[in-house]
């Protein structure tokens, strides 16, 4: 087990109302989902703009993400929850988020209206930086081109962060849901710059694992979580400590075919974990779900799953994702 540590500096959220201590911060501006790499790099250079500016350094985001907006009939996988991707955020040292609700007021604003009521009106910021695809206002109208000519009109910096690619694939949101829709979370990890994690309460089950031998932690995920259903090397964190653990993610064929659950089996760990919240990182992907012939077959395999999440685990020793409580 290793001590989780993070950033001491303050984290300010603002929702709606005075920005307070972020007016004329420099804002880099998009939805951030899953905070990967390339978020980072964005990140990164609002942070150096506002240093040689004097200026406090946020982000600007919206929630709900827009897709879900125009298109609540179609399911998002989205990579982290609103307050997981606060978490990422304060995690880089950033001095605060600006959440922005995304409605039908903020859909039909214009561009300009965009630039002048929100940025520069409301928020008075310092500096913009955008990534290279970031576009904005109704019917995305704004492009990162159009927002730099107003800047420079209206008396504010504005960079344009190019793409950022790993091998030739380009870091993006899309990639690192693909990659776990295929269960290759070590890829995943490569793309997000940390493991990819969730966040959720512990229930009660139905008891399978403990008269297997294997007591399990059981979360049920958002619906529309697109991991690959399978049996996954974990990492927990629990009271800003770090376990090990192997877990399940799916329907469990050998027993009910029923709703997705994610069951985690926490090495040499023993505790009452029911209701209380945990975060749990993908370190390794080992097998998929399977049906096997008999009980004994299936904790023999168990036992191997373990072996294998034990040696991944040693292999990615201390991995985690940067947090910060907010």
């Amino acid at each position: 087990m290793n001590e989780q540590t993070t950033p001491a500096s303050s984290f300010t959220v603002v929702r709606d109302g005075d920005i307070g201590v972020l007016q004329g911060a420099v804002v880099a501006i998009g939805n951030f989902d899953g905070v990967h790499r390339g978020h980072r790099t964005v990140i990164a250079a609002a942070q150096a703009r506002a240093v040689r500016r004097n200026r406090k350094a946020a982000v600007l985001t919206f929630s709900p993400h827009p897709r879900l907006y125009f298109r609540p009939q179609d399911a998002l996988f989205e990579l982290s929850s609103g307050r997981n991707k606060l978490r990422l955020l304060a995690g880089t040292g950033l001095d605060g988020a600006i959440v922005m609700p995304f409605d039908a007021a903020l859909a039909a604003t214009s561009a300009q209206d965009f630039i002048e009521r929100i940025l520069v009106g409301r928020f008075g910021i310092g500096g913009a930086v955008i990534g290279f695809d970031f576009h904005f206002g109704q019917k995305r109208a704004g492009s990162p081109g159009y927002l730099a000519e107003q800047g420079a009109r209206l008396g504010f910096s504005v960079d344009v962060v190019p793409p950022l690619r790993d091998d030739g694939r380009p870091v993006s949101s899309g990639e690192v849901r693909k990659a776990l829709a295929e269960g290759q979370v070590e890829d995943a990890a490569d793309l997000l710059g940390a493991p990819w994690f969730v966040t959720g309460a512990v229930i009660h089950g139905e008891k399978r694992g403990r008269e297997l031998g294997f007591p399990t932690a059981n979360l049920k995920l958002d619906p529309s979580c697109g991991l690959r259903h399978g049996i996954y090397a974990v990492r927990v964190q629990l009271d800003g400590r770090l376990h090990d653990g192997v877990a399940s993610f799916g329907r469990r064929p050998m027993f009910d075919d029923g709703a997705p659950l994610l069951e985690v089996f926490l090495f040499d760990f023993t505790g009452d974990l029911y209701g209380r919240e945990i975060d749990v990182a993908f370190i390794g992907w080992i097998r998929s779900e399977q049906k096997f012939e008999s009980i004994e077959a299936l904790k023999q395999a168990m036992d191997g799953d373990v072996a294998q999440a034990r040696a991944a685990l040693t292999r990615s020793s201390g991995a985690f994702p940067i947090l910060r409580e907010i």
